[in-house]
């Protein structure tokens, strides 16, 4: 990349300016390092880009649907995936250090989307709370096939026995997009509602997060 003003390399502007004012190509240009004859690490990593449909697609992708694209080998294919995976837990650090609040449909959106909203199958998530709201934890219950996670209500209350739960929030995410909730969405919450009044866990909302938006069962009136 010397061939750009020095100012306008990565390296360069990463120092003078902060991580945070690259854009996504010039940050896998960083942990590429270097490009191949006649092509820069920047414009493999634009490639990259195309090839994943943007950074998003970078979570789906395998070592070797990576090294398809000219340039990338075996240790670079492996290091951009140890880059986003890092990217992936330290947010979930993150958010492990502090309690979230869970009063309402926006809190819990603002806590699950990011981590929900692309997954390329649907899963099925329980937000455990305390008696203020906050998130105890976050547990992913089932990971099924695109048409539909497969769920037993015994996994989600067992999640919230061991972790003293005093209430929860059921959360999946629709890979087609659409979060309206289906007549089976609507059904297996009217059943997870009535066993959580039995046991004392009541449920406070069931979020459905997609590609656009997200809906939220209690503001529906579902709930």
């Amino acid at each position: 990349m010397k061939e750009l003003p020095p100012s306008e390399r990565p390296y360069e502007k990463a120092e003078g300016r902060g991580v945070g004012t690259l854009g996504h190509a010039e940050l896998l240009a960083i942990v590429l390092t270097s490009g191949r004859s006649g092509e820069t690490a920047l414009q493999i990593a634009q490639k990259i880009l195309v090839k994943s449909d943007g950074l998003k697609g970078l979570l789906d992708m395998s070592p070797q649907e990576l090294r398809e694209i000219p340039g990338i080998g075996r240790v670079k294919a492996v290091r951009l995936l140890a880059a986003v995976e890092l990217g992936q837990r330290a947010v979930a650090d993150r958010r492990a250090e502090v309690r979230v609040q869970a009063q309402g449909p926006d809190d819990v959106i603002r806590h699950v989307e990011a981590a929900m909203r692309y997954l390329p199958r649907e899963e099925f998530h329980v937000l455990l709370l305390d008696t203020r709201n906050r998130v105890i934890k976050t547990v992913r219950i089932s990971q099924g096939g695109l048409a539909a996670a497969v769920i037993h209500p015994r996994d989600i209350f067992r999640e919230a026995v061991k972790a003293n739960a005093a209430a929860i929030v059921l959360v999946h995410n629709h890979p087609s997009g659409d979060s309206s909730p289906s007549q089976a969405d609507i059904e297996s919450t009217r059943k997870f509602t009535e066993l959580g009044k039995m046991m004392g866990i009541p449920v406070l909302d069931h979020v459905i997060v997609g590609a656009e938006s997200s809906s939220s069962f209690s503001r529906l009136g579902l709930c």
